[in-house]
């Protein structure tokens, strides 16, 4: 019968462990695959942490899951009433309720998946510090309730357009289904780099905040392409500003939900080459959730010292 005590006998079970690499191994070019599989090993646990963030954004509250109904309708009256008829933006542009809804979900879902991942990190310390795991499932996780809100968001335009019989042309949805592909990929691709950044340089988050402000108003979102294109179109200053692939994904939803998106008239106004600027926006969001992938696994080394 073995005398050793049950703390030796755990001791001589972790000494049997073979040890395995943590950090990134290679070269700065290599271990993105490796670092794929890991992730997706830990797809459950990604899935637990998401329902976790959705669950906490409602805690304690009467209502629960109702308010996730209540912010997109509020928004869309705010802006509705305040855009729309307080300014006069909806004599130019054909049902604006619809127009503007789409691009709140767009930007509310690319907000709220970079800010979330950006501190997500930090906000996960504990499990950080104690738990070997590969660290991008954090920044993944944190956007659960981003994607969450975005879906009660389309059954809401679902709902919109069917009441106001405004339902889109068929034809039109692949530039839709191309912006959301772009958004939620450059979205988890800031939020991973960002991630990583944060730890060291404790301010990203709120430069993050600072920019978003910004990047609101050079977006279509409350106000139509056709704007700009009549003030400075023909110019460098209308080529920057489509060179935004925010603007980009914004306008390709826009042009595949709402109605009047893919009439031509005097009021509704794309770029001529719409199509292709999505896709190298598409192109360019996969280069650089690459790029956000492989400084991520550079940084994550030190984060349980950092933190």
């Amino acid at each position: 019968m073995s005398s050793n005590t049950p703390t030796e006998q755990r001791w001589a079970r972790v000494a049997a462990e073979p040890f395995e690499t943590t950090g990134p191994a290679g070269s700065f070019w290599r271990g993105t695959w490796g670092s794929v599989k890991a992730v997706w090993q830990r797809r459950e646990l990604v899935w637990l942490l998401s329902r976790r963030e959705v669950r906490a954004r409602y805690k304690d509250s009467s209502l629960g899951m109702v308010w996730s109904l209540a912010r997109p309708l509020a928004q869309l009256v705010v802006y509705y009433f305040a855009i729309g008829k307080v300014l006069g933006v909806s004599r130019a542009i054909p049902s604006f309720a619809i127009f503007v809804f789409i691009g709140l979900m767009g930007w509310t879902l690319l907000t709220e998946v970079v800010q979330k991942g950006t501190s997500s990190i930090l906000s996960n310390a504990g499990l950080v510090k104690k738990v070997r795991l590969p660290r991008e499932v954090f920044p993944l996780s944190a956007g659960g309730s981003a994607m969450f809100m975005f879906l009660v968001q389309c059954v809401i335009l679902v709902v919109a357009v069917i009441v106001f019989d405004e339902i889109p042309a068929w034809t039109g949805l692949g530039y839709a289904v191309v912006g959301i592909a772009v958004l939620m990929i450059l979205s988890y691709a800031l939020a991973l780099l960002l991630a990583g950044l944060n730890v060291y340089f404790r301010d990203i988050e709120h430069l993050v905040e600072v920019v978003f402000v910004v990047l609101f108003w050079a977006s279509p979102i409350v106000y139509s392409f056709r704007f700009v294109h009549e003030f400075v179109g023909g110019t460098w200053i209308e080529q920057a500003y489509l060179a935004n692939p925010v603007t980009a994904a914004i306008m390709g939803m826009q042009r595949g939900l709402w109605a009047p998106g893919g009439t031509e008239s005097d009021l509704v106004v794309w770029p001529d080459d719409l199509a292709l600027r999505l896709g190298i926006a598409l192109a360019g969001a996969l280069a650089l959730l690459w790029f956000a992938q492989r400084v991520f696994a550079r940084l994550q080394a030190n984060f349980a010292q950092e933190i």
